[in-house]
């Protein structure tokens, strides 16, 4: 993917990428952590009645340049532009949300990468209950420790790669995919209904993610959390500190 106004020295500066970058996986690992902890994910754009953009130039303009986040398509294809500048091969592939209560069509991206030879799942858009490092898709069937949360993938006899949370000791859907290749292309339908339908949770309501090295801040609706060490604590927000809010926890300018 060529994109024509992408700097990867930019993109290092604003996640605050440091030392040298290799294509090897240990650079990844480092860029996957780099950008969790500086790129919120964010769904301002929707909550203003846009629809979010899928053109790479554009989505490094926004967070790059204007220091902004979003959602899925916005943070993973950021960080499949980077993967391209270090000429790292990898697929975008479209996953089925399992966390909804009803069957919903594949509408979330993630990356594929192939590094040294084995084929690791890349996910920096899943929100708050996204992995926070690369996943292994040899890794079948055992529990995948993760700093202070663990998860789980399986595969189906068809080639479905299932993956799970486990929270309160209960194996939690997160969402299914398989390694059949996306292009930007393939996303529109499913962005301009995470943008627009009515019933899309990035419609009907803000929600914003950040990671940091001993858990996250998240923001859903009026409703504060922040978890530290697998401990949680949280408040209800009202409406006009919100601002003041997304400044302080996201870095993010809001302007209701």
């Amino acid at each position: 993917m060529n994109v024509d106004n992408f700097s990867l020295s930019a993109y290092f500066f604003r996640t605050g990428f440091q030392g040298a970058a290799s294509a090897d996986f240990a650079t990844l690992q480092r860029m996957m952590r780099c950008q969790l902890f500086s790129v919120p994910f964010e769904n301002l754009d929707v909550q203003q009645g846009k629809v979010v953009s899928l053109v790479p130039e554009e989505i490094y303009r926004k967070i790059v340049d204007r220091n902004r986040g979003g959602y899925c398509y916005e943070v993973n294809g950021l960080f499949a532009m980077a993967l391209g500048a270090l000429g790292i091969p990898y697929q975008f592939v479209a996953a089925r949300p399992m966390t909804y209560p009803v069957r919903r069509p594949k509408t979330h991206m993630a990356i594929v990468v192939t590094i040294e030879g084995e084929q690791w799942l890349f996910d920096l858009g899943f929100g708050s209950y996204g992995i926070r490092e690369p996943v292994n898709l040899n890794w079948i069937n055992r529990e995948i420790r993760q700093h202070y949360e663990t998860f789980r993938l399986t595969l189906s006899k068809e080639g479905d790669y299932l993956l799970q949370s486990l929270t309160d000791d209960i194996w939690k859907n997160l969402y299914e995919f398989n390694l059949s290749p996306q292009e930007w292309v393939d996303f529109e339908p499913a962005n301009y209904l995470n943008s627009t339908h009515q019933d899309s949770i990035f419609v009907r309501g803000l929600m914003v993610v950040m990671q940091n090295p001993s858990g996250k801040d998240v923001l859903i609706g009026d409703r504060f959390m922040s978890v530290s060490e697998g401990r949680t604590t949280g408040w209800t927000v009202r409406r006009e500190e919100i601002p003041e809010l997304l400044q302080q926890k996201f870095s993010l300018q809001y302007h209701q």
